[in-house]
């Protein structure tokens, strides 16, 4: 009875290496590519699924819903441009530009320490606490290392910085589409 013990044991020690190499292991994280349509043109976006899943996730279920299309961009700097408040859609409420979202936060902070405020970077606002960042987002314009460990960087410009370096405010976001996903 122990030889038989020890020849099972023995043969699944041999077979169960063999069992995990034949398992096929699991595609990269997908980098979502986002185009925006503009007034001043066209700007490719692509998402960092890998260091922000939940974040990505919520952004690429407004962009399926049109969430964006028609927002106008209520924040615009020399350092950024933000967009993603339901509110700039009545130009007549413009004192209160800036202060709405979806309604569903994330709820929780993916904030990396190797994705950095380079320009083009892409970062989720948030009021004071990054569990809460929701709709809104900022494309940095020129780099901001101050912003590093505060927000989370979610994406980056891969095509058309120089559209985002002429938006203006108000300007209106025509559409939002989801391109492709780029292998990891």
């Amino acid at each position: 009875m122990t030889r038989l013990v020890l020849a099972a044991v023995l043969g699944l020690a041999v077979v169960a290496p063999a069992v995990r190499a034949d398992r096929q292991t699991p595609p990269a994280a997908a980098k979502p590519i986002v185009v925006f349509e503009t007034e001043r043109g066209t700007f490719e976006i692509e998402f960092f699924s890998a260091d922000a899943p939940k974040s990505v996730a919520h952004l690429m279920a407004l962009f399926k819903q049109g969430f964006y299309r028609g927002l106008r961009f209520h924040r615009v700097e020399a350092s950024l441009v933000q967009i993603g408040d339901p509110q700039t859609r009545n130009a007549r409420n413009e004192a209160a530009w800036g202060t709405g979202n979806s309604g569903t936060p994330i709820g929780v902070a993916e904030i990396s320490k190797t994705r950095k405020h380079v320009r083009g970077s892409v970062g989720l606002a948030n009021n004071s606490d990054p569990r809460y960042a929701d709709s809104q987002f900022y494309i940095m314009k020129v780099a901001s290392p101050s912003l590093d460990g505060k927000y989370a960087v979610v994406g980056q410009v891969i095509k058309g910085m120089e559209v985002v370096d002429k938006i203006q405010r108000p300007d209106v976001l025509k559409n939002a589409t989801i391109k492709a996903a780029a292998p990891k």
